[in-house]
């Protein structure tokens, strides 16, 4: 998970030698004490490029920058009564089971009907409320739009940090279910190196050369089903980059099922026939978005401290999508079965 700059001070060049934590109250007059110190102790505090506690002393011309999992926050969130499949609340957090074509979270001509406006109602908001709000649930994590499953919640700052610190140090556990083009080769394996934003298009991303131009990812991949011109996979996430598997899984020639973006949505393998281009188009319309659904997540509570792992099932459209393909490889032609 990358880290993003929320604050920057410099240090005055009269500054007295002063503990960091008081520097930084008073000099954050709209940030808490009590979050500034559940950020320095989760490591969140810079001086330069070191992390720092709080007991560090400040000295003149120093840059403290403040670093936080998430970017800056600043919308507002109008509160909306969406209905939420959540699998599991405490006081600390809760799991939802986010459904394909929801967006989790307000921008870029999405203001409204996310998964985070929802929130906002679910967790008691009558009226719009600043993002940086304390009170509001926090995502831990993200998925994309057209992507089912499960999403983490933080409700409280504390399990935020917490939380959030797993999702850095990749402690978490999530798996992912796919349907990818062709026959995959082996039974599992292992898709790893740098993905970095497509510099021709700017809502794509890419394998990269280093870590001057991307950030390092690890998919772990198995097969689940094979049906000859698709494989049903699961995908075990090392890391979490943005769109990762679709990356992934494309680099090495197997691009999801109905991905638009990533050249899934049009037929890569089968046959020239018409029927099996029609039973194509029946199935892109039976799942019309990516098959990619967040199975698993496993994570440690941030208070009780004990493992928890959840598990959901696969979204209607990808259940149907794997039986029809399970009917036409039982009722394939003779002349298709080897034709690829």
């Amino acid at each position: 998970m990358e880290e993003f700059e929320h604050f920057r001070l410099v240090v005055d060049k009269g500054q007295t030698p002063v503990r960091i934590d008081k520097f930084m109250s008073s000099h954050m007059e709209d940030t808490s004490r009590h979050r500034i110190q559940l950020a320095l102790k989760a490591g969140y505090v810079r001086v330069g490029d070191k992390v720092v506690k709080a007991n560090y002393i400040v000295r003149p011309e120093e840059v403290i920058r403040f670093m936080m999992p998430y970017r800056p926050r600043g919308v507002e969130i109008v509160p909306q009564d969406i209905p939420l499949d959540i699998v599991y609340e405490d006081d600390d957090l809760l799991v939802v089971n986010k459904p394909a074509g929801m967006v989790v979270h307000p921008g870029h001509g999405n203001y409204d009907g996310t998964l985070v406006n929802a929130l906002c109602f679910h967790l008691g908001f009558k009226q719009n409320i600043d993002e940086g709000d304390e009170r509001m649930g926090m995502l831990v994590h993200r998925i994309d739009k057209d992507t089912s499953g499960l999403l983490l919640v933080a409700k409280r700052e504390e399990a935020h940090f917490s939380l959030a610190k797993q999702f850095f140090e990749h402690s978490t556990e999530r798996c992912y279910n796919a349907v990818v083009w062709g026959n995959i080769k082996d039974d599992e394996g292992t898709v790893e190196g740098y993905i970095g934003r497509d510099p021709n298009d700017r809502l794509r991303y890419k394998p990269v050369e280093d870590e001057s131009k991307g950030k390092w990812a690890v998919t772990h991949y198995r097969v689940l089903e094979r049906f000859g011109y698709v494989t049903f996979v699961e995908c075990r996430l090392e890391t979490g980059r943005t769109h990762q598997i679709r990356v992934h899984m494309s680099s090495i020639g197997h691009p999801l099922f109905n991905d638009e973006r990533y050249g899934g949505a049009e037929i890569r393998k089968g046959t020239i026939y018409s029927k099996y281009k029609q039973f194509i188009r029946n199935c892109f319309e039976i799942c019309p978005r990516q098959a990619l659904h967040a199975k698993t997540l496993g994570f440690t509570h941030p208070a009780s401290g004990k493992r928890m792992s959840f598990d959901s099932a696969l979204p209607q459209d990808m259940a149907a999508l794997l039986d029809k393909w399970r009917k036409y490889c039982n009722n394939m032609p003779a002349e298709e079965e080897d034709d690829e």
